[in-house]
């Protein structure tokens, strides 16, 4: 059986030409060739897998060609070109700085330094992973890469330019070689695959140089492991399954749940992902670079920046006509703030899950989700009102059959509300679900036909405790609530005092779910009440760390200069 050869070996360049993705870099070496401008030392520097020992290789043969074409590129058939090919020439030597990083290698190399070329012009030393060599190794090096023969050449290729020593830097000619571009890595794999006989997807070849991430290496790497997978015939569905890659699909489905704000859909779509063994992270990943790619489809000046197969840009664009820039922005920003906490969080799933309803409800603006669309209850306008205010729902045995309208809401975003302003009694207008008549402020709440019993303070003082005990899961809120008691003033007003301004806010905040049981425990729908802070007690209780911190200084200043010195922080 015949030897398999990587195609990483089998399909390495031979020639300038043929290097993929590093365009500049090999005309420099071209022009520095036929100018007779060569450099003493080279260092070739880059991520793995984008051809820095590839194009070291390649100078070091063509400079030693006997018969070079008019572009620059090595015959193949001088005995210089030949004996490099069979890797038998005496004229350049390849060196692993991993495994000869000591001063003793180094000395060697100079050692034969000395010894001139017996076919062509010049001996090249190919250094590897040369930020590998030791500190006694670097300053060995140094003499005879500054002064070396003239028919010397030193090649260094590096991964990690910044472990080099800056002595070893200033004698090097600096060459940086970049990451290639997914589509240049599609184009190699395509030819890869004609020269293989393989069938292979544009898309498919496309998520294989995505996955590679720059390096061509990797790419014919995975392309090898596909085959091995799949046969003669690539398809896109094999190559996600064999690389554990998430569909494209699942990220068009989840933002399309996302516009619409069905909530339920988002979270099933999640849940099916993590099913299929998805970490979360892995798909927030993917979605903010989903996100990105809507993105900068929206202008046409960045669409060049879409870096997907053909039939997806077809998708992409079609997809970000109907989201707004703002949207993006914001959901690039969720789940931005979501990848950054994930790794804290201790239950994954639902903080992932909050960071999705979170982009679902951005826009909604009270529209409801889709699925829970019930239909809405009319009844009489004054009925209404009252129930409506009082949060009292009537059993359905006390409901008289002819008095309700049952209207169907037909689309999510609507439900029915009586008009105020409408002649006929009954008539309805179109209103947001969300906005709850609970929720409306009062200064907006028609009061007029609503009961306004009078009461007395033990009455009041009776509905306050029963109003507080609703809220006994909330220990904190529940003893605010009961540590004084409300005072009857004027009329309908009411007052209630607090120990300091963070209560009152609270208390303001959810004044509108205080209310509704008040008003209906006390059959008086004008009923008010404004929130006081006991001053006394406010100036005199520190409530947080630095509040007490800085009341312990004032007694002690010797605290202050300790926290100072010694650089603490107040929690």
């Amino acid at each position: 059986m015949e030897n398999f050869i990587v195609s990483a070996r089998k399909y390495r360049p031979q020639t300038f030409d043929t290097v993929v993705g590093q365009k500049s870099i090999t005309n420099t070496l071209k022009n520095a060739i036929r100018s007779n401008h060569l450099a003493q030392a080279f260092l070739f520097c880059g991520p793995r897998g984008v051809g820095k020992t590839t194009c070291a290789r390649i100078l070091a043969k063509t400079i030693n060609c006997q018969n070079l074409s008019e572009n620059i590129e090595a015959c193949d058939e001088c005995e210089s070109c030949k004996s490099f090919n069979r890797s038998a020439s005496f004229n350049i030597h390849e060196l692993d700085a991993a495994s000869n990083n000591s001063v003793d290698d180094i000395r060697n190399l100079v050692d034969q330094v000395r010894i001139p070329p017996q076919v062509g012009k010049y001996k090249v030393y190919i250094i590897d992973e040369v930020h590998m060599l030791s500190q006694a190794a670097f300053n060995a090096f140094l003499k005879t890469l500054e002064e070396p023969p003239a028919y010397a050449k030193f090649i260094l290729a590096t991964t990690e330019k910044h472990k080099i020593i800056p002595t070893i830097l200033s004698r090097c000619q600096i060459y940086d070689f970049r990451r290639i571009t997914i589509e240049d890595i599609t184009g190699h794999l395509v030819y890869v695959a004609q020269q293989e006989d393989v069938e292979a997807e544009q898309d498919a070849l496309h998520v294989i140089a995505q996955k590679s991430d720059g390096a061509l290496r990797d790419a014919l790497s995975i392309f090898d492991q596909i085959i091995s997978f799949s046969g003669r015939h690539i398809t896109y569905k094999n190559v996600i399954e064999n690389l554990n890659v998430l569909d494209y699909d699942y990220y068009f489905r989840i933002v399309e749940a996302l516009l619409a704000h069905d909530i339920s859909q988002t979270l099933l779509i999640i849940n099916e992902i993590i099913d299929n063994g998805f970490d979360g992270q892995h798909f927030l990943t993917g979605f903010a670079e989903h996100l990105r790619n809507l993105l900068v489809c929206k202008d046409s000046a960045t669409i060049e920046l879409l870096e997907v197969g053909g039939k997806l840009k077809g998708r992409y664009g079609e997809q970000s006509r109907s989201c707004s820039v703002d949207f993006l922005i914001h959901a690039l920003d969720v789940s931005n703030k979501c990848d950054l906490d994930y790794k804290i969080s201790n239950h994954k799933k639902i903080h992932l899950e909050l960071a999705l309803i979170q982009i679902s409800t951005y826009g909604a603006e009270g529209r409801m989700t889709k699925g829970n669309t019930p239909p809405v209850s009319v009844n009489k306008p004054k009925e209404q009102s009252k129930e409506q205010s009082s949060g009292y729902i009537k059993p359905e045995s006390e409901k008289k059959p002819a008095e309700p309208v049952i209207v169907p809401v037909s689309k999510p975003t609507a439900t029915a509300k009586v008009s105020k302003q409408s002649p006929v009694p009954g008539t309805i207008s179109i209103k947001n679900k969300m906005e709850e008549p609970t929720r409306q402020n009062d200064s907006d709440e028609d009061l007029s036909n609503k009961p306004a019993d009078e009461f007395t303070n033990e009455q009041l003082e009776s509905a306050w405790l029963k109003m507080a005990n609703d809220f006994l899961s909330d220990k904190n809120f529940f003893i605010t609530l009961t540590k004084y008691k409300p005072v009857l003033k004027d009329g309908n007003q009411v007052e209630f005092t607090v120990d300091n301004k963070v209560q009152k806010e609270d208390i303001i905040e959810r004044k509108l779910e205080l209310l509704p049981t008040l008003r209906k425990e006390l059959n008086n729908f004008h009923f008010q009440f404004e929130v006081l802070v006991n001053e006394q007690q406010s100036q005199n209780k520190a409530y947080f760390p630095r509040e007490k911190f800085e009341n312990m200084a004032k007694k002690n200043p010797a605290l202050k200069k300790m926290k100072d010195q010694l650089n603490l922080e107040i929690e």
